[in-house]
């Protein structure tokens, strides 16, 4: 296990003695409500979901197949409305509450230091706030922005939509709470970088031996999800959108991503910074110019499609063309499982990158931090969402999928544009996922620092990169030749996605434990800085 260096700068107070060791009141409530919720979620949640998943096995089926019939079981409980959806809308609702609407009266100063401003002149850190941003929006405006979204509207409805806006304005004030943790207990690594994140501040913030478990256990979860949700997943949609637009070999997509992300990779977090600065905003006002072109085409259609969001959040929405009909609740599930997919919030992944970035105090990071969710969710999922559903493309949720439906819609020869829009989807689900790949080898890195130290740091990094090459690989295989194979890569995945959404567990825990203490700082630095124009650490 390594050991904790000692505390940077930044790390100018000492913790609260309440928040750092929580008293046996705190830890029966925090235990019984847990045993409790788990009990519900298992009996109501878990067992039904690995009893359909059984259920849709063949007469005669393999080994494998019933292994990877209870991974998807899993997958779908560990997604659905008895686990990670209330606990993540609920730790939103606590958090902005205590912390008083910070994501709508601080959003644009917030902005304005992250976006124009961009760093703190001769604060203590390795990249600045702008690149901290760029860095954490790479891992998240990601495949989720332009297939997640198509995959809740086709199933959910257009009202899918508006609770991708709610789950994106409640994981403002969660993404603020973790990346300012993340800032204010973050550490100093051997080689002299920052270093934080959930596998730091549960353990500094939560003395004992619950903070200390729920840290390990993020930092598990972290290092090995990255394989999977952030390289693996996200190389083969490169490969496979390359091949069929572009007819480029998976073999040379491959080879390219490795050296790519190789290159990249071997100048650390710094390199990271400075190349998602340059190529973060560069393929999102890309895809949005397009997006934008689609909308302005189906102009009178817009008004028809925000009555038709904010009218089926409330009531479902009926069959219509290929659509097959879909309930309240569905929406409901579909909308904000997919806004918690794509902007993170409330995972923890942020708070990683956010230790990284030079600032004079925690809160300021913070509110950089939580501008991210609002880009990638009210801003990017919001234009895929209007696409979709004002060239109708959503009703043929039958014949199309995932990216596929929104390339039709983009494609749609009465509604969109042609051959081009069908290339915009493809070269943006390529930068998309390219930027995904880099946030998450940072992201995976540092949790395995955390578990095993500084000299896991380069072979993690070299594994991760080689890895990059079987995601294209996967793009080669058939289903009617390489049937196993297809078989044992989705299991990867799936695991992957498992321990994607089981990182955010300890961290929701710690952030409710937290809030008392992340509410207090704030309100003492906000009090002193109101509009986020100090260029110092204010004096206690």
């Amino acid at each position: 296990m390594s050991q904790e260096p000692a505390a940077t700068p930044t790390d100018h107070r000492t913790p609260d003695p309440a928040v750092g060791e929580p008293n046996t009141k705190l830890r029966l409530i925090v235990g019984a409500v847990a045993a409790v919720y788990a009990v519900v979620s298992v009996w109501r949640g878990l067992v039904p979901s690995v009893k359909g998943s059984w259920g849709n096995l063949p007469a005669e089926p393999s080994g494998a197949e019933k292994v990877y019939a209870v991974i998807t079981g899993i997958d779908g409980w560990v997604w659905s409305t008895w686990l990670l959806i209330p606990l993540l809308a609920i730790t939103g609702v606590v958090l902005t509450v205590m912390l008083r609407g910070i994501q709508f009266t601080k959003l644009w100063p917030a902005l304005r230091l992250g976006l124009v401003t961009r760093k703190d002149q001769g604060a203590t850190g390795d990249i600045s706030h702008y690149q901290a941003l760029t860095t954490a929006l790479a891992a998240t405006v990601g495949v989720g922005n332009i297939a997640g979204v198509a995959t809740a509207i086709g199933v959910g409805g257009p009202g899918a939509l508006f609770w991708m806006w709610v789950t994106g304005i409640l994981g403002m004030a969660s993404k603020y709470s973790e990346a300012f943790l993340g800032s204010r207990f973050r550490v100093t690594d051997p080689k002299g970088d920052q270093f934080g994140g959930p596998q730091v501040y549960l353990q500094r913030g939560i003395k004992g031996h619950l903070g200390k478990f729920l840290a390990l256990s993020f930092a598990v979860f972290g290092a090995l999800a990255a394989f999977g949700i952030g390289n693996m997943t996200q190389v083969n949609t490169v490969a496979t959108q390359l091949q069929s637009n572009f007819h480029i070999s998976p073999y040379i997509t491959g080879v390219a991503v490795v050296l790519f992300v190789g290159l990249v990779l071997v100048g650390g977090i710094q390199r990271i910074g400075k190349v998602t600065a340059g190529f973060v905003p560069m393929m999102i006002i890309f895809y949005i110019v397009g997006g934008l072109i689609v909308i302005c085409l189906n102009i009178t259609q817009i008004p028809h499609a925000f009555a038709l969001v904010f009218h089926d959040a409330f009531t479902g929405t009926a069959a219509a063309g290929g659509f097959v009909g879909s309930t309240l609740a569905l929406a409901i599930q579909k909308g904000m499982a997919r806004g918690i997919f794509s902007n993170e919030s409330g995972m923890g992944s942020a708070a990683i990158v956010a230790a990284a970035a030079k600032t004079t105090h925690p809160v300021r990071q913070g509110l950089v931090s939580m501008t991210q969710t609002f880009i990638d969710t009210i801003i990017v999922v919001s234009f895929t969402g209007i696409v979709l559903i004002c060239t109708n493309s959503w009703q043929s949720a039958d014949t199309y999928s995932g990216a596929g439906l929104t390339s039709f819609a983009f494609n749609n020869a009465a509604h969109g544009l042609g051959q081009v829009g069908s290339w915009i989807v493809a070269i943006s689900v390529v930068f998309f996922a390219l930027s995904t790949v880099l946030g998450w080898s940072y992201y995976g890195e540092r949790c395995a620092i955390r578990l095993v130290g500084i000299k896991g740091q380069l072979p993690y990094r070299l594994l991760f990169t080689v890895v990059c090459f079987v995601g294209a690989f996967a793009a080669t295989l058939d289903a009617r030749v390489d049937g196993d194979a297809l078989l044992g890569l989705n299991m990867v995945w799936d695991t992957a996605d498992i321990l994607n959404g089981l990182m955010a567990l300890p961290n929701l825990i710690g952030l409710l434990v937290l809030s008392g203490f992340i509410a207090r700082e704030t309100k003492q630095y906000l009090a002193q800085d109101p509009h986020l124009m100090a260029t110092v650490v204010p004096k206690e």
